[in-house]
């Protein structure tokens, strides 16, 4: 791949609070950003160069949104894989391609694919039909989450089943979607790998965080850990081994469960900058965003050393209302644009500095 130059145009399909940061990163590294998303006035969209609104399966403004950018990105998972395709027909790179964000979409397939390259996840059946729940449900313990296999994220499209008087609620809040039946996963705690792989190969990784769901949504996530290091080396040495194995290009989040006994269940990947790593660009000497850039650009990667043990918070729903003016001098506030603050909705995130890395 050719190395940009400060200059180039950076396209990002997705028009999110990810999209934004990237914006911002690709900003400071002196390129201009192109956005391509449906929605008018998106967080990413209004710090942009030229926002390019259409439908993402409108392939005659896709070519003409690719063919004005130097490199292509994506700011969420579920771009539409078409999309992608039509934008790999024009020629112009697109960083990660539609392998990873294949892969990513199908919770089967991503379970699958993870089991093929020898990481571990939890045991787990497929699940087509309501009759399906029962006798997977008892093969794995009679206790398990029942997920849908797309379009499920911060704890949407997922029921837990504790027997078999809650398959017929489970199978209609998931919408009778084809989906994964999970067994239940007695873990310690919850840790996530963010790694970056550049078009040479070269790999990069941060500190594994640890992280805190409320109701199935990210609420914190703290370095150090308080994980073994054995037990962070291999999470990231797995990590590594996954972007390697997609020929993956960018930044990537794998999440994993840590059993008691140090063991590691990975849950899922992103194929992207991730929420847990909105930590990194205050406390690291390079950040994800950044180093997502860096990644698509052709630049060589950042020095992920980390210079702070901190803490990230997300703000959410009416949190996300926060005056700039009460925060410490250790604080960091990063505001997504939105609009509205509604219930459930991420509106923004505070990063602590806990003070010098001491690990």
């Amino acid at each position: 791949m050719t190395r940009l130059s400060p200059g180039a145009v950076i396209g990002i399909l997705g028009g999110g609070q990810l999209g934004r940061m990237l914006a911002g990163a690709a900003s400071q590294l002196g390129f201009d950003v192109h956005v391509f998303c449906p929605e008018a006035g998106s967080p990413a969209a209004r710090v942009a160069m030229k926002h390019w609104q259409a439908d993402y399966g409108d392939d005659e403004a896709l070519t003409a949104f690719a063919e004005a950018c130097d490199v292509i990105t994506l700011e969420f998972e579920n771009i539409p894989v078409s999309a992608v395709e039509a934008i790999a027909a024009t020629g112009i790179p697109l960083h990660p391609g539609a392998k990873s964000l294949a892969i990513s979409q199908d919770r089967a397939d991503e379970k699958a694919f993870l089991r093929g390259i020898g990481i571990a996840t939890a045991d787990y059946r497929e699940i087509n039909a309501e009759a399906d729940i029962g006798p997977a449900l008892a093969a794995l313990g009679g206790k398990g989450v029942l997920k849908t296999r797309r379009d499920g994220y911060d704890g949407k499209g997922q029921a837990w089943l504790n027997g078999p008087a809650d398959i017929a609620a489970g199978w209609d809040s998931v919408g009778q979607a084809p989906s994964v039946l999970e067994a239940a996963i007695a873990f310690d705690c919850e840790i996530s790998v963010i790694v970056a792989r550049s078009s040479t190969g070269e790999t990069a990784s941060w500190a594994p965080p640890r992280n805190i769901h409320k109701d199935g949504i990210l609420a914190r996530s703290t370095v150090p850990s308080g994980v073994g290091q054995a037990v962070e080396a291999e999470a990231r040495r797995q990590a590594v081994a996954l972007v390697d194995a997609l020929g993956h290009v960018g930044v990537l989040a794998l999440e994993f469960f840590v059993m008691a006994d140090g063991r590691l269940i990975a849950n899922e990947f992103a194929p992207r900058v991730h929420n847990s790593g909105h930590w990194t660009p205050e406390a690291c000497q390079t950040g994800q965003f950044e180093q997502h850039i860096r990644s698509i650009a052709g630049w060589k990667l950042g020095d992920t050393h980390r210079l702070f043990d901190a803490e990230m918070t997300n703000l959410i729903g009416e949190a996300g209302l926060i005056d700039p003016a009460m925060l410490a001098p250790n604080e960091t506030l990063t505001l997504y644009g939105k609009r509205e603050a509604r219930p459930g909705r991420k509106m923004g995130h505070v990063t602590t500095r806990l003070g010098p890395r001491k690990d």
